[in-house]
């Protein structure tokens, strides 16, 4: 290799005779080892966030890798370190952990519903029947959440919910009838569970609230199914025929009742009917009695008054018919007579004074008397 051949130096006296050369500097160039620093670790921390956040909406997010994790709405943070379960809770939001040592989970705390299926069970009778579906309302309670998980796991439901509704559905069965459990004492079967789970839950893991049990129609052999049917369709007939036989009655004692206001209602008419003619009778007679009083008065007015001019004219036949007058009416009659007897006796009798006289004085006492 060819070695380069060093340049003459300058002699002192050409130094000082010709000018001074200049130095050729290299040219400079930008400093680039920072910057590639700086884009390296942007595009690091770029992708962290973004592994970061897909990892935390999914929902297996204890990632041991992890450093900035979430933890979603409605539920709690719990976190484990070496297997053991740490006593932190967090609440939903970011939070930070270590990687590789601290593991996390989210543990809901708001209503949730857990759907136990295909649940076998032989009633007593020995009828195997099978619930294709039991749907449980519960909620973990937040406080109780560390304590839970301490004893159950992360899977404390399965424990206390989907083994429990298994357990508690057999031991219904195994004690009642078909009939019994697919028709007598099917609407109870909700509450059933519902206070058993609650029961034991608030005596083994009281972090467990049971809201809500909701069992399915179980389904029972299609031979059986069928004489359900018959029965239930029979059963309809019966309360069809008893609905008739209501209406029936109803429509009768509508009729009677409407036969009865028709009665009443004729009764009362008749009534006030009678009150009329009781009161035009009334009417009548008081209208009747006004006329005989009236007559009466009438009447005895004119008796009075004829009493009266009877009287009056006795009075005064009493002062004119004196033995004179008598005799000289008497003597007029016996002068306006065109009769003329004749005998022995006749002159004697008419012309007798004294018998007269008697006859004349007779006749004055007897007035007297009957005055």
């Amino acid at each position: 290799m060819e070695q380069p051949t060093p340049a003459p130096s300058p002699s002192p006296s050409s130094s000082l005779s010709s000018p001074p050369q200049r130095r050729q500097q290299a040219p400079s160039h930008p400093s680039t080892g920072g910057d590639l620093v700086a884009i390296i670790v942007m595009i690091v921390i770029s992708l962290f966030f973004v592994l970061t956040m897909v990892s935390s909406s999914s929902s297996m997010s204890s990632g041991s890798f992890q450093i900035l994790h979430q933890v979603p709405e409605g539920h709690v943070g719990v976190y484990w370190r070496g297997g053991a379960l740490l006593k932190t809770i967090t609440d939903p939001g970011f939070h930070l952990k270590l990687p590789l040592i601290t593991q996390f989970e989210p543990i809901q705390v708001t209503l949730q519903k857990d759907e136990v299926r295909d649940i076998p069970c032989g009633t007593k009778g020995g009828v195997m029947i099978s619930f294709d579906k039991i749907e449980v309302v519960n909620r973990l309670r937040k406080e109780y959440v560390y304590e839970t998980l301490l004893n159950y796991g992360i899977h404390y439901d399965k424990t206390w919910i989907y083994d429990k509704i298994h357990h508690e559905i057999n031991q219904f069965c195994s004690a009642h009838s078909l009939q019994q459990v697919y028709i007598d004492m099917f609407d109870q079967i909700d509450e059933t569970m519902k206070e058993a789970i609650q029961t034991d839950c608030t005596r083994y893991a009281p972090g467990i609230e049971i809201i809500n049990v909701r069992v399915t129609k179980p389904n029972i052999p299609s031979s059986i199914r069928r004489n359900f049917e018959l029965m239930e369709e029979e059963r309809t007939k019966a309360l069809i025929a008893i609905e008739k036989q209501k209406v029936a009655e109803k429509e009768a004692e509508t009729q009677k009742k409407i036969a009865l206001s028709e009665a009443e209602k004729n009764s009362q008419v008749s009534k006030i009917l009678m009150q009329q003619k009781l009161m035009e009778k009334d009417s009548s007679k008081r209208q009747q009695e006004i006329e005989n009083e009236m007559y009466m008065s009438r009447e005895k007015s004119q008796a009075d008054a004829s009493y009266y001019r009877v009287m009056k004219e006795a009075e005064a036949n009493r002062l004119k018919l004196t033995p004179e007058f008598l005799e000289l009416k008497f003597i007029e009659a016996i002068a306006n007579n065109s009769k003329i007897f004749f005998g022995d006796k006749v002159p004697n009798m008419i012309m007798d004074q004294r018998l007269l006289g008697s006859f004349l004085n007779g006749v004055a006492r007897k007035d007297q008397i009957e005055i």
